[in-house]
């Protein structure tokens, strides 16, 4: 994204205003500007969704279409989310079946939320010391050597399973009829073609994707019909095993599992550990037979009166939390929508909370865990909102200690006094490869029923170009490179055998009064919990409909450590929306920001609001790209 100019618009304030009324009146235009007013539903470029029954929003409309043919079966929301995970995986809709998926339940029967971890973890021999005698200064971004064990499939088994109505067949149905051949969108015809020079070095990658070898153009055509018969005959074994055990007279639950243990114990993970291991892979099939999914407790914290949930430090989830912490401490409402002094506020706060993810954050299976307790110390969030510079960015913002908030002492200490808040640049980078890194897409699914239930996922990795293992159709993992191998920039979150990376992946679940209030949650690496912050603060502090808030104006920060590439940070870039009124960024560049513009800021953000005073589910998905759903 390099640096856009956008229309320049004159203020019409003089400069004895006060900055009151100036604040004022940047809330005011900015507000028009970009959603044409406080009641002005109509003026959104995409239209909010409207249901009664149900509500499946997603990356792609054909796999918001699986949802609604699951909801129209009778299945629930959780049944619906793993038909869209299933169809978005088989549409490489930046993520494929060897991925990973990250979701957030909520039980209408327990009134409780519950976390799926559906991450894979590093492979047997995954060491700091093999990846240095490579020469790597991180594991690597592409190839077989990326790959954490597959997660998405033992996920969406687990949490249909645990929490759906319907067989594994049922829900699986439209991701086989698309793993037969479904029309390919442009969008994922210009990735292939983009990478089709990796996408050689993978003999399957060529084999399936590559359907024109030879030609100029090599990737299908836009509306080609695109055929994966590995992953169709991958996916019917599947159902196969289900099939088996139901006729047997084992009962769902029993027959689902059967299918997982398929995949990651039987024939399925001998085939896939083989084909990686063939292209010069670690993973071993104990690797496999060992991983779990893991129903967990989430993490939440509560924001005027507002319960916000997120996963643990195994994603980056918590620093939303922390940064609505923060946030508490100042009157984001007098400051006005999007004026100078909202935006600065925002990015200060971000960036306390993302230095601390930066250095804290880790999968917390491994010892000593993340201080999470203090990281969501409500006293933390206020000692930290302290360092807020009210009139200046702080370009070496750097991690607190939250321990002594729990009554603990930092283990990491001397380490933590010796971090930096930049790393030095580590190899050649352009800025162009810094900022798709930076952003890297995935997908969000976000499902909810009249029953109750509400379901808000972030399924992704194996995103193209990625490593096809053998017949199996199953395109792997590239998780690897979120991993640290130096232990002095992130203690908790180095490379280990059996080690979850720390990721970028973070669905989000608000309720209201013990009841789904927002579903939320959007594609984008380190920009993810950037964009849903503001989205939740659009609906919360400034009476947006979700459909506004999904579109309207978002800061992007570059401050913290990218979470792939080379791990680099650029401390004062901003970009703002191109709709940023010309007094409002004099105001930002003479605080010490490096600006830039774009038209839509706010990221491919998905979302239902349930809508108790009218018994009704509100869809949302912003103008940002192919996102969108269907409701009934």
């Amino acid at each position: 994204m390099g640096s856009k100019k956008g229309p320049e618009e004159t203020a019409p304030a003089a400069s004895g205003t006060s900055g009151l009324a100036r604040t004022a009146l940047t809330a005011m235009v900015s507000a028009s500007v970009i959603f044409g007013g406080p009641h002005a539903e109509g003026r959104t470029q995409k239209p909010a969704l409207h249901g009664r029954h149900w509500m499946a929003v997603t990356g792609k409309p054909l796999a918001a279409t699986a949802g609604a043919k699951i909801f129209e079966q009778g299945g629930n929301a959780v049944d619906a989310a793993c038909a869209m995970i299933a169809a978005t995986s088989t549409m490489w809709d930046t993520l494929s079946w060897g991925g990973e998926t990250q979701a957030l339940i909520y039980n209408p029967h327990t009134g409780k939320v519950i976390g799926i971890n559906g991450l894979g973890v590093a492979p047997t021999g995954a060491t700091p010391e093999y990846f240095h005698k490579l020469g790597m200064k991180y594991p690597p971004a592409y190839g077989p050597l990326a790959a954490v064990t597959p997660g998405t499939p033992g996920a969406l088994m687990t949490m249909l399973a645990e929490y759906g109505t319907l067989s594994l067949a049922q829900v699986l149905a439209p991701a086989i009829d698309m793993a037969d051949g479904y029309p390919m969108e442009a969008e994922l015809v210009n990735t292939i073609e983009h990478y089709k020079d990796q996408i050689k070095q993978w003999p399957d990658s060529k084999r399936v994707m590559l359907v024109h070898p030879g030609a100029a153009h090599e990737a299908p055509e836009p509306g080609e019909i695109f055929r994966q018969p590995g992953l169709a005959a991958t996916l019917r074994k599947l159902v196969e095993a289900e099939r088996r055990e139901l006729a047997a007279g084992k009962d769902r639950k029993a027959a689902i599992h059967a299918a997982y243990d398929r995949f990651y114990k039987g024939d399925i993970a001998h085939e896939l550990v083989g084909a990686v291991r063939e292209l010069g892979g670690l993973f071993t099939v104990e690797d496999l037979a060992n991983w779990k999914v893991k129903i967990e407790e989430p993490v939440r914290t509560s924001y005027k009166g507002i319960e916000v949930y997120k996963l643990t430090t195994w994603v980056q989830g918590p620093v939303m939390l922390q940064t609505l912490n923060i946030l508490e401490n100042f009157d984001l409402k007098a400051m006005g929508y999007d004026s100078a002094r909202y935006i600065h506020t925002l990015y200060q706060a971000m960036n306390l909370a993302y230095a601390d993810r930066d250095f804290y954050y880790g999968d917390p299976a491994f010892s000593p865990a993340s201080p999470i307790k203090g990281l969501l110390s409500k006293d933390y969030a206020r000692e930290r909102a302290k360092l807020v510079r009210p009139d200046r960015n702080d370009a070496d913002i750097r991690p607190g200690d939250p321990y002594p908030f729990q009554g603990d002492k930092n283990p990491f200490l001397a380490v933590l006094e010796k971090w930096h808040s930049r790393m030095p640049q580590q190899s050649p980078i352009t800025m162009a490869e810094f900022d798709r890194t930076f952003r890297l897409g995935t997908t969000s699914v976000e499902a909810a029923d009249e029953k109750g239930w509400a379901v808000s996922v972030t399924p992704s990795g194996g995103w193209v170009p990625a490593v096809i293992a053998g017949h199996t159709g199953i395109g792997l993992s590239q998780r690897m490179q979120s991993f640290v191998l130096d232990a002095s920039e992130n203690p908790y979150n180095v490379l280990q055998p059996g080690k979850r990376p720390r990721a970028t992946l973070t669905p989000s679940l608000a309720l209201k009064e013990g009841k789904p209030f927002l579903i939320f949650s959007v594609q984008g690496g380190d920009t993810q919990d950037q964009n849903l912050l503001q989205f939740f603060l659009n609906v919360v502090e400034f009476g947006m409909t979700v459909q506004e808030a999904s579109e309207a104006a978002n800061i992007t920060s570059y401050q913290m450590r990218d979470s792939f590439s080379d791990h680099q940070s650029f401390p004062g870039r901003l970009t703002v929306n191109t709709a940023t009124p010309t007094w409002v960024r004099q105001e930002l560049t003479r605080m010490g920001y490096q600006l830039e513009y774009e038209e839509r800021s706010s990221g491919p953000i998905n979302a239902i609001f349930v809508d108790r005073a009218h018994g009704t589910l509100w869809g949302g998905s912003s103008n940002h790209g192919e996102d969108y759903g269907i409701g009934w």
